[in-house]
């Protein structure tokens, strides 16, 4: 069964050049973008949550000693910029889209207001948000999770670098093994990287699948809002 209304959870690597792991990429950002338009000129409608990690990871700079505010601030700040490049693709590819934040910065984007996301979203348009929750101390995987629950999306759609959620990480365990179903309590319990435990939790509250899979794989977003049974289902 393919999800009408979704959320795509974009990390700031879905920007970045494979290589570098930072910045923004105008051929990865163009490939997500037709990969995108394709699936929304299918009928289905789209939210996006983007994340920053590609310009600034709050985390990691709040570990290094900066006020964690104000490091989470700085962070919400570079998803604006993720989400303005990802608006200039996608409308290159003739897809109708709009930007929200949940910080004000009336100059280049629309404030997050719940209604006129939805009416976007009817009217066929993609809408990106940016910004996070506009609060410090919440990730834009939560982020992700509020929005589908208030947009009322049929699912949330991580997409990521790995094909699914693993017993540990792949890249460093090689006995890691993937898995393709998941419960909400299991992934928590077990402390499994598929969002943090905030976000899981109010998926979990609000009755929202979550599916990770891989995006850099090509037509992997359609195969996913299309309800294919590909990556990890968290239910």
């Amino acid at each position: 069964m393919g999800a009408h209304r979704v959320v795509v959870k974009l990390s700031g690597e879905a920007f970045a050049d494979p290589d570098l792991d930072y910045g923004i990429d105008p051929t990865t950002t163009k490939r997500v973008a037709r990969e995108l338009a394709e699936v929304q000129a299918a009928g289905h409608e789209i939210g996006i949550v983007v994340g920053g990690g590609n310009i600034f990871r709050g985390l990691s700079a709040a570990a290094s000693g900066m006020d964690r505010a104000n490091a989470d601030y700085m962070g919400m700040l570079a998803t604006v910029i993720n989400a303005l490049a990802l608006r200039d693709a996608l409308e290159r590819e003739g897809t109708q889209c709009r930007v929200q934040t949940a910080i004000t910065i009336q100059q280049v984007a629309e404030p997050y207001i719940r209604l006129r996301a939805i009416r976007h979203l009817e009217k066929g348009r993609i809408v990106v948000f940016a910004g996070g929750t506009g609060n410090p101390y919440f990730t834009t995987d939560t982020t992700a999770a509020l929005r589908a629950a208030e947009i009322g999306a049929d699912m949330v759609l991580k997409a990521t670098k790995v094909d699914g959620v693993y017993t540990a990480d792949p890249a460093t365990n090689p006995d890691a093994e993937m898995l393709t179903d998941l419960s909400y309590l299991e992934a928590i319990n077990r402390g499994l990287q598929v969002m943090d435990s905030t976000a899981i939790t109010m998926c979990m509250d609000n009755d929202l699948p979550i599916r990770v899979f891989n995006m850099t794989e090509p037509g992997n977003i359609a195969r996913a809002v299309a309800g294919e049974d590909i990556g990890t289902l968290v239910h």
